[in-house]
């Protein structure tokens, strides 16, 4: 079953042979203080900054998920409160995990078709951080850099955190317009899910240890700590961090992926636009998903669509939460090939 589930995602075709190439390489043995992990992960950091374009002061770590980047940032790297500019589900969760931590952290909610207006933007000095979920996958919905570049101009005493989670390794990013960029690998990396990434400025490694928070086991100066190494904290996804290190070895520069991913959404919003019964979700352009499409239509022809869909041997994801009934999403992921975008795009200009 080929699926355009926006996480879990397919995987790349080139996986299965990774996971013997690791295994025939002995790194499923290796100590995470061992020279061999200190390797690959120094090779993979360096990678980051070939393909993904980081900076090269900007440091890599890994976590669990996306999910843990929400309480570490909170805990460790927030000294008052974080303001939270958000328009779907996961922006809403993020703020939940910020305010259990922090009570005094805030933000607005947004419309998914609503661009945020920057001029207008009032944020307190009581907010140090400024969280925006850069590509919402619960509606399909972005920020543009030119709007996060924006927001940096006029607040430049606070920082920024992007999660990025269904964005990172699809389209490129000025990595510089914020100190904390964080996303999961099940996504846009084209791969199996239990590994987050962490990627921090100078000075949000600099706030981190002027806060100085060590009290759990997650405490990023801990984390910071080991990372100088090239370790982990703890002993880590070692396959993942393997298998990421492959898939960056073999993906073309970001600027080519980003130039791809575009041109293929650009086809797709054309199909869903001449079908008689199906609408993208996100209707203003500005702040449509270049990595997932969301669609929606009468609740009878959405189940039609995800049915036959199944029957011709696609998956199609599901819309999330109170979308659902009505929509379904279709992730536009590099490890899906254009073929297999193309054949999804043929089957749905039929509605």
């Amino acid at each position: 079953m080929l699926t355009f589930a926006p996480g879990p995602s397919k995987v790349y075709d080139a996986l299965s042979t990774y996971l013997q190439d690791a295994f025939n390489e002995g790194i499923l043995s290796a100590n995470h203080r061992s020279g061999p992990f200190m390797k690959l992960y120094q090779e993979t950091e360096s990678l980051m900054r070939q393909k993904l374009h980081m900076p090269e002061d900007y440091s890599l770590l890994f976590t669990s998920s996306a999910t843990e980047n929400w309480e570490i940032i909170s805990q460790s790297i927030v000294e008052s409160a974080s303001f939270h500019i958000y328009s779907g589900s996961f922006g809403k969760k993020w703020i939940g995990f910020a305010q259990h931590i922090i009570p005094g952290s805030g933000g607005i909610k947004i419309d998914a078709n609503e661009e945020i207006d920057v001029e207008n933007l009032e944020i307190s000095e009581e907010f140090d951080l400024i969280a925006l979920t850069q590509n919402e996958t619960a509606n399909a919905s972005q920020v543009p850099m030119s709007v996060i570049e924006a927001i940096k101009e006029k607040f430049p005493e606070k920082m920024i955190a992007v999660d990025t989670t269904s964005s990172m390794a699809g389209i490129e990013f000025d990595f510089s317009l914020a100190d904390i960029w964080y996303a999961s690998v099940q996504k846009c990396f084209g791969l199996p899910a239990g590994l987050g990434i962490l990627i921090l400025s100078p000075k949000a490694i600099e706030k981190t240890e002027r806060k100085g928070e060590n009290g759990r086991y997650n405490s990023l100066n801990f984390m910071i700590e080991n990372a100088r190494g090239y370790q982990t904290h703890y002993t880590p996804n070692v396959l993942g961090i393997y298998l990421l290190n492959r898939v960056l070895k073999d993906m073309p520069e970001i600027q080519h992926i980003d130039a791809n991913l575009r041109v293929r959404m650009h086809k797709l919003e054309n199909c869903i636009a001449k079908t008689k019964s199906l609408r993208m979700l996100v209707t203003n352009d500005a702040t449509r998903s270049t990595t997932v499409m969301g669609v929606t239509g009468p609740e009878e022809v959405i189940t039609k669509v995800k049915s036959e869909a199944k029957a011709a041997g696609m998956e199609l994801g599901s819309g999330y939460g109170p979308l659902k009934p009505t929509s379904f999403r279709i992730a536009n992921f590099p490890a899906i090939t254009n073929e297999e975008m193309d054949r999804l795009i043929e089957f749905l200009s039929k509605y």
